[in-house]
């Protein structure tokens, strides 16, 4: 018997002392942070460094740098064309967002939360519609809305003189954006509509309230974060928004943020320094947009209405307004799917441009059809761009199954890669393609021009999106399990592959998918970067369209169109039955 019991003093356990630093960074998971930290930094700093570096460095005619300059800005500050272009960019985008958000956010309220017909309809437009590039859902109306389009044609046959309605106009500009964004808005907002608590809405019309009233001061109040941090989202890519400026605007003579950076860099010589510091300006504007968004998301939770007491969602009767609200989810139909469709379809079969009249149903051919099913330019497009879209996919994934892992798990240096994933957001897809123009001119191995550059750009923006499928996806993923497979024996690397890589499979699926489609539907980094033997579809079609060739590019569209379409609806069946999953439903 020791002394210490003999005493009747129990003996102190000694608590394990935390390991330190320098023990983290050297055990398996530290190692792993630091690796994915330095990856990540490898592909996310450089395009800014340089952004920076041109911005403020006098270029020589080789494209090496003479030194420090503010040259390039004191010009652009001083230039009047920056404000009338940033003023362009504003009014555009904000009317663009305001829009969007009322007809979006009221579709979305109507199929969620009351009984009109075609709720089908509605989910299943806006699903197809993420198959069609859009570049061609510009042409689509630019056609409908042109001086030979069915609008202004039945203007003129009516007794009108000249057009009724100017597509390369700012209302041209805001109404084709609007409808590009009907999807989306709808998408993001019928979500929050849906698992609202529908008990609040019945209180109030049991009180007395008109369905007016129960929209403007509860529906809308209860959803006021989700809707304020679409509002931003969009207004901010709508900002960023290159096809409609350059296709619709630059006709009519509006320029915008956007469109003048890429005629910068078109200009011969390039105006490379000119270019970079008018991207650090719009970087600058995106950064604060995003500050702001950051902060709503942040404080969403005070707006809960979903708790542990007995819940579920009930529909409104609208009475007789339910057809009205059916009607309003048949013109989303109209704008978002069918008008584009058969503008298309109706230029595909015709061999030059004319109005939609009888007397043009005997001009209908297929040489379109045959001319792209026959032309190997057009196959190595689609080899180009599924071969891009499907390497960026599966890199980000790959990368972002370890990186959200991490970020969910708070492991070493969590903070500094969550922070890193998400720089690429304040980059609009202009700006990065000439950062990373200029670091593949610099690089010692012949990238510019090549399929690399375009899938590195694209493992750049669509990192932050990435990211977040792997996060939410690993935060469902209990830690048992893990620390089951590690008193098994299983390392951190077999422990991610064995164990979290499976159970991720469905988040990681579908961010594979949403990367795939907006990669292969994306216009504005292949447009810079690609070089003869790299074209994608997207920037091959803005190509052509900018030369006139509507009726080919019309055919070509719908082929490509109807084979994303299968990838969309894969998308939507994933996304629907890991919901059903997630929630045993």
């Amino acid at each position: 018997m020791t002394s210490q019991a003999a005493s009747g003093v129990a003996p102190t356990r000694r608590r394990a002392a935390a390991p330190g630093l320098g023990a983290r960074l050297r055990g398996p998971a530290g190692l792993l942070s630091l690796a994915m930290i330095a990856m990540v930094a490898a592909v996310v700093l450089p395009p800014i460094v340089i952004l920076i570096q041109n911005s403020i460095s006098t270029t020589n005619p080789d494209g090496s740098h003479a030194g420090f300059t503010a040259s390039h800005y004191a010009r652009l500050l001083s230039d009047p064309k920056l404000y009338t272009s940033a003023w362009h960019s504003v009014l555009f985008a904000a009317l663009s967002t305001v829009f969007s958000l009322l007809l979006g956010g009221l579709l979305a309220w109507v199929v969620e939360r009351t009984n009109a017909p075609f709720k089908g309809l509605a989910y299943l437009t806006n699903i197809v519609s993420l198959g069609m590039p859009f570049i061609l859902y510009i042409l689509a109306w630019m056609f409908l809305l042109g001086r030979a389009g069915p609008l202004n044609d039945l203007y003129r046959g009516l007794g009108g003189d000249g057009v009724l309605f100017a597509v390369n106009s700012m209302a041209g500009m805001v109404l084709v954006e609007t409808f590009s964004w009907l999807p989306l808005v709808f998408l993001l907002l019928s979500a929050t509509f849906r698992a609202a608590n529908g008990e609040m809405e019945e209180a109030a019309r049991m009180s007395g309230a008109t369905m007016l009233d129960v929209i403007r001061r509860v529906s809308l109040p209860m959803a006021r974060p989700a809707i304020v941090a679409t509002a931003l989202f969009v207004f901010v890519c709508s900002l960023e928004a290159f096809d409609v400026p350059v296709l619709i605007g630059k006709p009519g003579g509006i320029d915008v943020l956007t469109s003048d950076i890429y005629f910068s860099i078109r200009a011969v010589p390039p105006d490379i320094g000119h270019a970079s510091a008018y991207s650090v300006v719009l970087t600058a504007v995106i950064g604060v947009l995003m500050y702001f968004y950051g902060r709503i998301s942040r404080r969403a939770e005070r707006f809960a209405t979903v708790t542990g007491k007995s819940f579920r969602p009930r529909s409104i009767d609208l009475g007789w307004g339910r057809w009205l609200g059916g009607a309003l989810v048949l013109f989303n139909f109209l704008v978002v799917l069918a008008l584009p469709l058969l503008a298309l379809a109706w230029v595909s079969f015709l061999p030059f441009v004319r109005s939609i009249r009888l007397a043009a149903l005997s001009s209908m051919t297929l040489v379109n059809y045959q001319a792209v099913l026959q032309d190997k330019g057009y196959l190595m497009l689609t080899v180009n761009t599924l071969v891009i879209a499907a390497a960026a996919a599966t890199v980000t994934m790959a990368l972002m199954l370890v990186a959200g892992w991490l970020v969910a798990r708070r492991r070493l240096g969590a903070t500094i890669l969550d922070q890193l994933t998400t720089m690429p957001l304040l980059l609009p897809g202009i700006v990065l393609g000439v950062s990373m123009m200029e670091l593949a001119l610099r690089s010692p191995i012949p990238l510019y021009g090549t399929l690399a550059i375009i899938v590195i750009a694209f493992v750049n923006r669509y990192m932050p999106y990435g990211m977040r499928y792997a996060f939410s996806g690993a935060l469902q993923i209990h830690r048992e399990l893990e620390e089951a497979a590690s008193v098994s024996g299983a390392g951190t690397l077999t422990m991610l592959r064995r164990v979290v890589a499976p159970l991720l499979l469905p988040a990681l699926a579908a961010g594979w998918l949403f990367v795939f489609l907006n990669a292969a539907k994306e216009l504005t980094i292949p447009l810079v970067l690609a070089g003869p033997r790299s074209q994608t579809m997207s920037a091959a079609i803005f190509e052509q369209a900018s030369n006139g060739q509507f009726s080919e590019l019309a055919a070509l569209g719908l082929l490509w169109t109807l084979l994303m379409t299968v990838f969309a609806v894969c998308f939507y069946i994933l996304m629907r039955r890991r919901s059903a999953d997630t929630f045993g439903r």
